[in-house]
């Protein structure tokens, strides 16, 4: 497997080179410096940080529970993170739109759209939680092959889903400070959250303290306690740091339909195409858990260590988000190739050196999750997979955002849709035609990171982009 790793990174240097020139020799170079784009990318990465302590504390608690608790918080936490896509999508949009009116320098027209995502966003969580809430237990019933797990998922989710709310309003505020690009506030809010859940995990899962031994539902609990506690944390720190009147925020004006349009024109692709995107890794799990309950609770494990993979990876995403959308704001999309590159150097080294870590100690790893013997002799060489499988994810989610960006959010759904039908057939025939092995199965990631950076990058390059409005 060390041998892979090795000529997966001597393929893709042989990839970036000649692309990257091809592209400087036709388009003007960025005066965005990588400094600047670290500044705004590195509390959105430390913000991911906290955030996969939330992950990783549930995951590590309930693999202590037993097999069943962990193979259920991995079908109740994609579940849960497929419907919440809905608001990120949405938020994503919202921050699209922020970003170009302040590259624009039209500050004042950043609170309407703010205004305008939480009147969308509030009905959109009560439709998501009665879905969530009530129609789980449907939607799971014949999609679970172990009874079991079922119970433990549907126990999960009826308590998680009460966290919608404070959820889709903590990406509000995150959609304002991105687009702002001021995201230190994301780190703190985030270890906000994260503390506040491993301290009420550790009591309500396990019963320490007078609490009540309540196994994945306390797991479930002390997520909606940390998402009210981090919503609070927001508002505070807005009431004191921001000066309302800049950005005519929070005037709370009347609804306009065309207004609210305008967003949805940008984040309704988005939206999609983040729900459709952990839809089918939800499936992917479903796909598993016909494996049996070992496999499935090996890939929990793995689906948090792929968590900390993918950190470096949202934070520079999210980055190439704001800066494409802020050049094009100021006329400078001759600028965007260059700074998608830049981005991708520094993303693909910071990927580059956590997945070393897991290649070179994956027992020692894997053993931060189960003690398990057997499950671990199972993950590594899964872990060796979803490693390969990040390195080409840095690339292609830049490549992807980049498109997202330029506001043809339409063309990134295109891309999106494509690309998950192929992953999700070459999903099922590795499980249900070949009965690969589980590492096997796994290679879908490699293929979803490829086929990303692919189409991306071809629409990047021949694509009609440099004149899009949001």
């Amino acid at each position: 497997m060390y041998e892979n790793d090795q000529f997966a990174f001597f393929y893709l240097k042989d990839i970036i080179r000649p692309t990257y020139f091809t592209f400087a020799r036709c388009n003007m170079k960025t005066s965005i410096s990588y400094n600047r784009i670290w500044q705004i990318a590195y509390p959105i990465i430390l913000g991911s940080v906290a955030q996969n302590l939330i992950n990783f504390t549930d995951t590590a608690f309930l693999g202590r529970v037993g097999e069943i608790a962990l193979g259920a918080g991995a079908l109740g936490g994609l579940f849960y993170l497929a419907i919440i896509m809905l608001g990120l999508g949405f938020g994503t949009g919202a921050q699209i739109i922020i970003a170009r009116r302040y590259g624009e320098n039209n500050l004042k027209q950043i609170g309407p759209v703010v205004e305008h995502s939480i009147y969308f966003l509030l009905p959109l969580a009560l439709l998501v939680f009665l879905l969530m809430r009530y129609g789980s237990v449907y939607l799971l019933e014949n999609a679970v092959a172990s009874q079991e797990v079922y119970d433990e998922t549907i126990a999960f989710l009826k308590y998680r889903s009460f966290g919608i709310f404070f959820a889709f309003i903590n990406m509000v505020f995150r959609s304002f400070y991105v687009g702002l690009a001021k995201t230190k506030v994301i780190t703190y809010t985030t270890i906000v959250l994260a503390i506040t859940n491993i301290i009420f995990d550790y009591l309500l899962i396990f019963g320490h303290f007078g609490f009540p031994e309540m196994g994945i539902e306390g797991a479930a609990i002390a997520s909606v306690i940390a998402e009210v506690v981090a919503m609070l944390f927001f508002i505070t720190y807005t009431y004191a740091t921001v000066r309302f009147k800049d950005y005519n925020l929070f005037c709370f004006c009347q609804l306009s339909f065309a207004r609210l349009n305008r967003i949805l024109k940008v984040a309704v692709p988005i939206m999609m195409q983040s729900f459709l995107s952990l839809s089918v890794w939800f499936v992917f799990f479903l796909f598993i858990e016909k494996l049996g309950e070992s496999p499935l609770a090996v890939s929990n494990i793995i689906r948090s260590i792929f968590v900390v993979l993918m950190m470096p990876i949202w934070g520079f995403s999210t980055a190439t988000n704001t800066l494409v959308s802020y050049l094009l704001g100021q006329n400078r999309g001759e600028e965007v190739m260059s700074l998608i590159f830049k981005i991708i150097r520094l993303c693909f080294l910071g990927v580059l050196g956590i997945v070393s870590i897991g290649v070179l100690f994956p027992e020692f790893v894997l053993g931060i999750y189960t003690e398990n013997a057997s499950l671990i002799a199972m993950g590594v060489p899964i872990l060796n997979v979803v490693s390969i499988g990040a390195l080409f994810l840095s690339i292609g989610f830049i490549f992807f955002n980049g498109v997202s960006g330029t506001g043809k959010t339409n063309i990134s759904l295109t891309i999106e849709i494509i690309v998950l039908i192929i992953y999700v057939s070459y999903a099922y025939a590795m499980v249900y035609i070949f009965k690969a092995q589980i590492a096997g199965v796994w290679t879908t990631e490699i293929l979803y990171g490829i086929l990303l950076a692919m189409f991306s990058f071809v629409y990047l390059k021949k694509g009609n982009w440099t004149t899009s409005r949001v």
